[in-house]
C-alpha cells in the first residue's frame, strides 16, 4: 500500500505541473523580443557603436586635413657650390661643423639672415680647429679657418633669388682659390658678417653640406 500511495502522489504532482505550465505559459501573450533585456542592450550598443564610429571617422578626416594643411611644399630655387682647394683635415672639420649649423635654417618673410648669429663664434670647445684663414690680409692659422668658404657659397646662392636683398657683405683683401675675386664673402665673428633679407611672402630654407669635394648650398622655397 505504501508504494502505491507514493507512486500515486508522484503521478499527481507531474500532472499538476504539466497543467500549470500549459495554463500560465499559453496565456502570456507578450512576445519575447519585446522584453528580452539582452536584445535591447544589443540594439542600443550597435547604435552607439555606429554613432561613435561615424564620429571617429569624422575626427580622423578632420585631423588628416589639418596635417595636410600644415605640410609645406619645398621647391629648390637656388643652388651654388665652391670647390675644396685646401683639403687639410682641420679645415674640412671646420667646414663640416659650420655646414651642420647652417643646415635647415629657415628665414621667414621679412626676416634677416645673419651668418655670425646662426653659426656663432667658432671655439675649440665646439670642435673647431686651427686652419688657414686670411686675417688683415695675411694668411694665418686661426680657429674656424674655412668658414669664409661656407659664407661665400651662401652669398652666391642667396643673391640669385628674387626678393632677397644682401644687407651686409665683405670681400677678402686678397684672392681666394675657391672663387673669383669680388664674388666672395668673408666673415669674422662680431666683426664682419654676411646678412641678407628675405622680402618674399614665403620661407627660405637653407641646406648646407659637402659633396664631391665641394661645399654646397641649396635654398628652398617653403610655402
Amino acid at each position: 500500500m505504501t508504494k502505491k500511495w507514493i507512486i500515486g502522489i508522484i503521478a499527481l504532482l507531474i500532472v499538476g505541473g504539466i497543467l500549470l505550465y500549459m495554463f500560465f505559459g499559453r496565456n502570456n501573450n507578450t512576445p519575447e523580443s519585446d522584453y528580452t533585456p539582452s536584445r535591447i542592450s544589443s540594439n542600443t550598443t550597435l547604435a552607439e557603436n555606429t554613432e561613435a564610429g561615424n564620429t571617429s571617422n569624422s575626427t580622423n578626416n578632420s585631423t588628416a586635413h589639418e596635417i595636410t594643411d600644415n605640410v609645406k611644399t619645398e621647391t629648390k630655387i637656388s643652388s651654388f657650390s665652391t670647390p675644396i682647394v685646401d683639403d687639410h683635415e682641420n679645415r674640412i672639420n671646420n667646414i663640416k661643423i659650420t655646414c651642420s649649423r647652417i643646415n635647415n635654417t629657415i628665414v621667414g618673410p621679412n626676416e634677416e639672415f645673419s651668418f655670425c648669429e646662426v653659426v656663432g663664434e667658432p671655439t675649440a670647445e665646439d670642435g673647431y680647429k686651427e686652419a688657414h684663414a686670411f686675417v688683415d690680409g695675411e694668411l694665418v692659422n686661426a680657429i674656424g679657418g674655412g668658414n669664409c668658404q661656407v659664407s661665400t657659397t651662401i652669398y652666391n646662392a642667396a643673391k640669385k633669388i628674387d626678393g632677397v636683398e644682401i644687407t651686409e657683405r665683405h670681400e677678402h683683401d686678397k684672392p681666394v682659390g675657391y672663387i673669383e675675386m669680388g664674388k666672395d664673402a668673408t666673415v669674422a665673428y662680431d666683426y664682419l658678417d654676411l646678412k641678407f633679407e628675405n622680402n618674399n611672402n614665403f620661407d627660405l630654407k637653407l641646406k648646407a653640406y659637402m659633396k664631391n669635394n665641394k661645399v654646397c648650398v641649396d635654398i628652398y622655397k617653403s610655402a
